[in-house]
């Protein structure tokens, strides 16, 4: 929780954009950051999988939070385009080294403890306290600025971020578990020895004497053995692509204050709203330990209820247009809908990772989780194409009704694309 809340509690998310353009930045130039940013991360991200599966885990996520700090130490210190794009490259560097290899550090640490059990409910707590420290950022970014300026809330984030690498220094180094214990074990079987029930699977670690090889060919075989197990065994595919659309699904989100807008409602009212879908979320995610038992079937439905909901709410929201007497009690019930709504799919992406997780047999770990990183931008991108052509022709209510449909195809995929949950002693 400590990892999660110190790398999102980052004045500088409040006021980026307008730290851009205050310097003399334009609209283009503004979206080509972003693009180089997005680019880099997209780039890089199976690729870093692999090195967190080649090298120690804790020292890339040490690596990371450097980054971060670097990134924003530029944008302080030298705040023209120049300092703003290579800032954003250091942070998508950084994103693609976290992206994948926490999860995976975390696994295997309970995987050595016999504990994967409490995965979801501790990646769930995790979630929640990078959404708390977001809110509490936002919030603090004003009396900042007030304060100091950009400088103060420059300076803050960075020493925010010197704080989370810092307590990346404290987390453990585990082992890496090339398959998850047999039931009732608490066997972990490092890299390069692998057991008898791992020999003839795809990328198990009897077909890699790691420890003999060089940085480089471990790298490449590492990489070979993520994307081959993501590829050939059916569970851990329909894992990665299930997890990836439950979770780039939710890029929808960044429309969030749009619809609010578009209702009529004041700008001051707006962060409050936006409020209620973030609470809507933490509450999702602090609930994955209690559905992670859930079956395959009770999830979709748990979706496909969402769904209705967060479809729902957007039309009622878009139903305040023109009706001002109407106006604040139909975004609030409206925007109440999307947050359970948005609650229940990230609920279930935590679920997902879960079960991706026991299914992943061969050492790739890391770099399995990042393939399904990467499909979840490629899904994001679909979501921001499918808004832009239905923003062009319909409401913001109706176009976020579209997209949050999607859900109902996810809810029927996850009966069939959700791995089975391993049998495992539960954590106390």
């Amino acid at each position: 929780m400590l990892f999660k809340g110190s790398r999102e509690c980052v004045p500088l998310y409040a006021l980026y954009a307008l730290l851009f353009a205050d310097h003399g930045l334009n609209t283009a130039q503004i979206s080509s950051l972003l693009a180089l940013w997005s680019v880099t991360s997209f780039v890089l991200e199976v690729p870093s999988g692999a090195w967190a599966d080649t090298v120690s885990r804790r020292g890339l996520l040490v690596l990371s939070g450097g980054l971060v700090a670097g990134a924003f130490t530029l944008w302080t210190v030298t705040p023209s385009y120049l300092g703003f794009a290579l800032g954003f490259v250091l942070w998508g560097v950084s994103g693609a080294l976290e992206s994948g290899t926490f999860e995976a550090l975390m696994y295997d640490e309970l995987a050595a403890r016999a504990r994967t059990g409490a995965y979801a409910r501790l990646m769930g707590y995790a979630r929640a306290a990078a959404e708390t420290t977001v809110m509490v950022a936002i919030l603090a970014a004003a009396p900042l600025y007030a304060l100091g300026g950009y400088a103060l809330v420059g300076w803050v984030s960075v020493s925010m971020a010197v704080v989370h690498t810092a307590i990346c220094l404290l987390l453990p180094n585990a082992p890496k578990a090339v398959a998850a214990p047999e039931e009732g074990t608490a066997d972990v079987v490092p890299v390069g020895h692998a057991p008898a029930y791992a020999v003839g699977r795809p990328a198990a670690a009897a077909e890699l004497d790691l420890g003999a090889e060089s940085t480089v060919t471990r790298y490449l075989a590492m990489l070979r053995a993520g994307v081959a197990e993501t590829w050939r065994v059916r569970g851990v595919r329909r894992g990665v692509l299930l997890g990836a659309l439950l979770f780039g699904i939710t890029a929808y989100d960044e429309y969030f204050a749009l619809l609010a807008q578009s209702a009529g409602v004041s700008t001051t009212v707006v962060p409050v709203l936006i409020g209620v879908t973030v609470a809507g979320s933490m509450t999702g995610t602090l609930l994955a330990g209690r559905t992670s038992s859930f079956s395959a079937r009770a999830l979709a439905w748990m979706v496909a209820a969402g769904g209705v909901l967060f479809v729902g709410g957007a039309l009622v929201a878009g139903a305040a247009v023109g009706r001002p007497e109407w106006m604040y009690p139909l975004t609030v019930a409206g925007f109440v809908a999307i947050g359970i709504g948005y609650g229940a799919v990230l609920n279930a992406e935590i679920v997902a990772d879960a079960r991706l997780q026991d299914a992943i047999e061969g050492p790739a770990r890391a770099t399995v989780t990042s393939v399904s990183g990467l499909l979840a931008e490629v899904v994001a991108l679909g979501v921001f194409g499918v808004a832009a052509l239905a923003g062009a022709w319909l409401s913001m209510s109706a176009t976020l009704a579209i997209l949050g449909s999607a859900m109902f195809v996810i809810a029927a995929l996850t009966p069939v694309w959700l791995p089975r949950r391993r049998a495992e002693q539960v954590a106390r």
